[in-house]
């Protein structure tokens, strides 16, 4: 490929960076989508104070067991949590 060639594929290249650029100026960004609203059959399950307390529990609880088996089921979504 000679002088002329070279020419050639750089205007072409030129063309294509120009192109692209005008094409990001000109073209309007796409709202952003709002954040996803959370059913209440969706969101987890409150047992903020039961957990709480049964992270310093030695012994077998059942309230305790029954709150951290829902939480277990609520992030694994392996069943509907409890209500």
């Amino acid at each position: 490929m000679g002088r002329a060639g070279g020419l050639v594929m750089g205007a072409i290249v030129l063309g294509l960076a120009l192109t692209l650029a005008l094409i990001a100026a000109l073209d309007p960004t796409a709202p952003r989508a709002s954040a996803p609203q959370i059913s209440r059959a969706d969101a987890p399950p409150d047992y903020g104070d039961t957990l709480r307390r049964c992270r310093t529990v030695t012994e077998a609880d059942p309230a305790c067991e029954a709150a951290w088996e829902a939480k277990r089921r609520h992030f694994f979504r392996s069943g509907k949590p409890e209500q």
